[in-house]
């Protein structure tokens, strides 16, 4: 795992520990026959459901990290339906109270629009991955049967990504629109120097 990049990333690697101990101790008091108990069972199942949730979705961000993101691909592009819908889930009001794994990528002081239009678009792909790692715990009633458990963690998983996903499609077209005003800008400055040195 990498360093802890903001306190809620340090909140993350705090619950992976927690629960990988508690998942950890009660599956061997359970399946070792010491306790036979439901209550342990379920306790330990439900740790390893928060440790699966949190320690994926650490672990496929470092990965997406080796693919080749571009922010001006067609999936990243802003549909016309979009502005209404944030409209309706009013996503201004809200969108600065969302927690950020790493503040840093997406500073202006720190890094160039470039960097922070990739950042935004690897943060949005990392997101809908995390939907699949949501959706692949419903596969858990396999082993302890509760599907409606497991459903029901499942779509809060889903939708608690979604926030993430909403914020990162709202921000990046305004961010592209920067890199394209900046760009004819110095189009026109080189053009303009061109002029004057001919």
């Amino acid at each position: 795992m990498s360093k802890p990049k903001s306190n809620s990333a340090l909140f993350m690697y705090i619950v992976i520990g927690l629960m990988l101990t508690v998942s950890g101790v009660c599956f061997t008091l359970f399946y070792a026959d010491f306790v036979k108990s439901r209550v342990i069972l379920w306790v330990g199942v439900a740790s390893f459901t928060i440790l699966y949730h949190f320690w994926l979705r650490i672990l496929l961000g470092c990965v997406t990290r080796h693919l080749p993101i571009r922010y001006t691909a067609w999936w990243f592009k802003e549909r016309r339906f979009e502005k209404k819908l944030y409209k309706i889930l009013r996503v201004r009001k809200w969108k600065g109270k969302v927690l950020t794994y790493d503040p840093d990528a997406f500073s202006p002081e720190k890094h160039s629009y470039e960097e922070i239009a990739y950042a935004m678009a690897k943060a949005e792909t990392d997101h809908w991955i995390n939907e699949l790692i949501s959706l692949s715990t419903m596969f858990f009633p396999l082993l302890w049967g509760a599907p409606w458990l497991f459903l029901s963690t499942g779509i809060v998983g889903m939708l608690f990504d979604m926030q993430f996903i909403l914020v990162q499609r709202f921000h990046r077209p305004i961010i592209v629109r920067v890199i394209e005003k900046e760009r004819k800008r110095k189009t026109r400055r080189a053009l303009a120097k061109k002029g004057e040195e001919t």
